[in-house]
């Protein structure tokens, strides 16, 4: 199986913009040598997220989307229920704040009182219960051909990207069969999942026919906001936590990790995947495009 060796954004509604001046800055710094080289680093800010009149959280991100990952995130937290009237989303980039409005009065008090910290390397919190809503989840059984997930990858990998550019972050995408269709980054892969959802929420996106794609861990809490979203199938070039698995098991979600190459290994919902193709007869990656299996 040939796989694509130049990339292509033409199916994409939502590429990366590594050549963006403010989601990066250039740093002088001495190298092994004591050669000063100058590199590009990612930028981090804050961003204040409020629903209605009240505060909900300070999340550390890149600064693109705000938009999205304001709503992404209240809808992902069960903040922004399925029959909500989005009145309007309000982003002031001196302040640093979205503010969504409802129709609906909201107060979360008790919920923002228990906190959880999770595993991501920029520090992700949820709020309440982890597992609430997960006991009415059905996600649909649909079959994954093992050719997507490869194509999937090459495109995916291939695509010009901050990573690419400056490293030190993770990268989600949103794909249908074999094409990725919105490509999201951010220092903590919660902040990438949590765009696609507020870009799905916009958009009125359909979830049942749709894989997600991260280049992170697939943790207990990237299990849970793709099982929340609605989506079957989570595919990832890194690893998994056992909790990960468990869930993913008990929600019917088809769990694949350590996607390197010809490689990759099912956890949950082996039952559903297509191998249509030989995976000797796909090509590897080549080392100018390779990722590290991110963390």
């Amino acid at each position: 199986m040939q796989l694509a060796t130049e990339f292509d954004l033409s199916d994409y509604l939502i590429a990366p913009e590594p050549g963006a001046t403010r989601l990066t800055r250039a740093v002088e710094g001495v190298d092994q040598n004591g050669e000063i080289n100058q590199i590009s680093v990612v930028e981090e800010r804050p961003l204040t997220i409020f629903l209605n009149a009240q505060e909900i959280v300070t999340a550390m991100t890149i600064g693109d989307y705000p938009e999205y990952l304001a709503l992404g995130f209240l809808r992902n937290q069960g903040m922004l229920l399925a029959d909500d009237e989005i009145t309007r989303v309000e982003y002031d980039d001196d302040l640093e704040t979205v503010i969504v409005r409802t129709a609906r009065q909201t107060s979360y008090e008790d919920k923002l009182k228990k906190k959880t910290r999770t595993s991501g390397c920029a520090v992700g919190t949820v709020f309440g219960d982890m597992m609430e809503g997960l006991e009415d989840v059905q996600l649909p059984q649909v079959q994954v051909r093992t050719s997507w997930l490869y194509e999937l990858a090459s495109k995916i990998n291939r695509t010009p990207s901050l990573y690419l550019e400056a490293g030190a972050i993770h990268g989600t995408v949103l794909c249908r069969e074999n094409r990725p269709l919105v490509y999201m980054e951010d220092v903590g892969r919660h902040n990438a999942v949590d765009k696609i959802a507020g870009w799905m929420l916009s958009e009125n996106e359909a979830a049942e026919d749709k894989i997600l794609y991260t280049t992170g861990r697939l943790t207990s809490e990237m299990v849970i906001k793709t099982a929340m979203m609605g989506i079957p199938v989570l595919a990832s070039r890194s690893g998994f936590t056992a909790w990960g698995v468990e869930i993913a098991r008990e929600v019917g979600l088809t769990l694949i990790g350590r996607m390197r190459g010809q490689r990759f290994v099912c956890l949950s919902g082996d039952d559903r995947l297509l191998r249509d193709v030989d995976p000797s007869t796909v090509s590897g990656e080549d080392k100018k495009h390779r990722r590290k299996s991110a963390g």
